[in-house]
């Protein structure tokens, strides 16, 4: 849309936007020469100066961890252990990406879940720490959506026929909502105001992380290898780590492979979430360029 200005007159452009404008100027030029020069340095790069692994998986986890979900009235929390309550997993994605130049490169993982579920008249609910009186039960349901995603430098210290170890450190974030709903068969008394209510919990953690990675081949022409990766680290967690194995089968586009992902926090004391285990087969197919 075009509007004419007519004999408007214009207002004086002051020197703190004129100074933004200069400034915006200068990276909006930094930016172009930049984008000029990519491609410049990308062709002096020898055709397998980079090497690229991406790989796609579908992880079926089961979850455990014992959460404490604060009431709105601010009465006692309700505990609940959140493998007794999941019963479905929705949905799920893991993928993972590696870029590697001589020894070193980047690796870039995310898992993303989603599980759910629900109990009627269980009682395995605590509040405040206390069991339910005797003849009380809940209905309860549990949503869980959790992401996982970890950055890291990797070093190759071997790189034999058939055999890699790369060393890794990075950081792995964590987060993750919870939310449950309950109804008491019974009211409680002072130490569950609410009969009926839901709750969220939705922390983020970051930790560092130092571990290993890299894979095993056998077979005639080397077309098997068992894949295995473990770290371990800390920060807003008091301790977390990690180990996936698994089998897997060369082909000449990639790879197909299967294998166990277990990941296992623990909170510092005092945390809503106690500690959560996330475990599970997984199946995966590689892609190498």
């Amino acid at each position: 849309m075009n509007v004419d200005h007519g004999n408007c007159p214009v207002p004086p452009m002051h020197g703190a936007r004129r100074h933004a404008l200069r400034r915006v100027s200068r990276n909006a030029g930094a930016v172009v020469l930049l984008a000029l020069a990519l491609p410049a340095a990308a062709a002096e790069m020898k055709g397998d100066d980079w090497r690229f692994d991406a790989v796609i998986y579908g992880y079926f986890p089961s979850i455990s961890g014992t959460s404490k979900f604060p009431e709105r009235s601010g009465g006692s929390s309700v505990d609940i252990d959140s493998d007794k309550i999941i019963d479905s997993l929705k949905f799920t994605f893991m993928g993972t990406f590696e870029a590697h130049r001589g020894r070193w490169g980047v690796l870039a993982d995310v898992l993303y879940m989603d599980l759910g579920g629900g109990k009627t008249r269980t009682r395995d609910i605590n509040v405040g720490g206390i069991t339910l009186p005797d003849g009380v039960t809940a209905n309860a349901t549990l949503d869980i959506k959790g992401t996982v995603w970890e950055l890291a430098g990797t070093y190759r210290a071997v790189n034999e026929r058939g055999t890699t170890l790369d060393l890794v450190g990075g950081f792995r974030v964590l987060d993750y909502k919870q939310t449950l709903g309950w109804e008491f068969s019974a009211d409680l008394g002072p130490i569950a105001p609410d009969r009926s209510g839901n709750s969220v919990l939705h922390p983020t953690n970051w930790d560092a992380i130092v571990g290993a990675k890299g894979r095993f081949a056998f077979g005639d022409r080397q077309q098997w290898f068992v894949p295995f990766y473990v770290d371990a680290g800390a920060g807003d967690s008091d301790f977390t780590w990690q180990a996936l194995g698994g089998i897997g089968y060369s082909f000449g586009w990639g790879d197909v492979l299967g294998g166990w992902r277990y990941l296992d926090y623990r909170f510092k004391s005092g945390s809503r979430l106690e500690g959560a285990t996330f475990s599970g087969p997984m199946v995966g197919v590689a892609f190498h360029w």
